[in-house]
């Protein structure tokens, strides 16, 4: 390994949304070298200032991290996230938003196709659903407001991480908080598992190879 690089050589840069998930990740796989650098999830609510803020993430650890990947999706981004992900020779995580590597693009694919107005919420979103969907959107000081933003929308889907009745019953709690029909789908962890292993994996492999190499 290149000496400039320090003992904590991986890196993946996360969306704030998927903190508890990555770390719960990293656990399972007892990946202690990885390090793993949040952003803010307030940035859900503002997907322009993503590509800047990961840009920014990027340049701050390139040079003590040998291995960078980026943890998010394209994410509201419209390709501009990718364009900063190409610059620096990275890659990210599959898909257009975290519900689609939490459930498998297959699936979320049949999901979208079922119903084109639906509204997604995750572990993370059921919870903070108050700060992120009803104070970001004024919904709270202009409830009047729901019938304009959720016009088009007919469901809300929640796509839950973990077996938890509480938030369930939150998660259906907000779909009559917008006015719209409740469906429940436990996706578990695995899906996003297996995207980050297969990430790891190659990051071994190829830190083998160029030790081979130098051999």
């Amino acid at each position: 390994m290149n000496s400039k690089y320090k003992n904590n050589s991986s890196l993946i840069i996360a969306c704030g949304a998927i903190a508890k998930e990555l770390q719960a990740i990293k656990q399972l796989n007892q990946w202690e070298s990885i390090k793993i650098q949040c952003l803010p999830a307030d940035l859900h609510n503002r997907p322009e200032k993503i590509p800047e803020a990961v840009e920014s993430t990027i340049l701050r650890y390139r040079e003590s991290h040998k291995n960078i990947f980026v943890a998010y999706a394209d994410c509201g981004t419209g390709g501009l996230l990718d364009k900063v992900i190409q610059k620096y020779g990275l890659t990210r995580l599959p898909g257009a938003h975290c519900y689609e590597f939490f459930s498998g693009s297959y699936d979320f694919s049949k999901l979208s196709e079922a119903c084109l107005g639906t509204f997604y919420l995750t572990d993370f979103l059921t919870r903070h659903f108050d700060r992120l969907v009803k104070k970001g959107l004024g919904l709270d000081s202009h409830p009047e407001l729901i019938d304009d933003y959720f016009k088009n929308y007919e469901k809300l889907v929640y796509l839950s991480q973990t077996h938890s009745i509480k938030l369930q019953q939150m998660a259906q709690a907000h779909a009559q908080y917008l006015g719209l029909n409740y469906t429940f789908i436990h996706t578990g962890l695995d899906s996003f598992n297996k995207e980050l292993k297969e990430k790891v994996i190659h990051w071994k492999i190829d830190d083998r190879i160029q030790t081979k190499k130098r051999m």
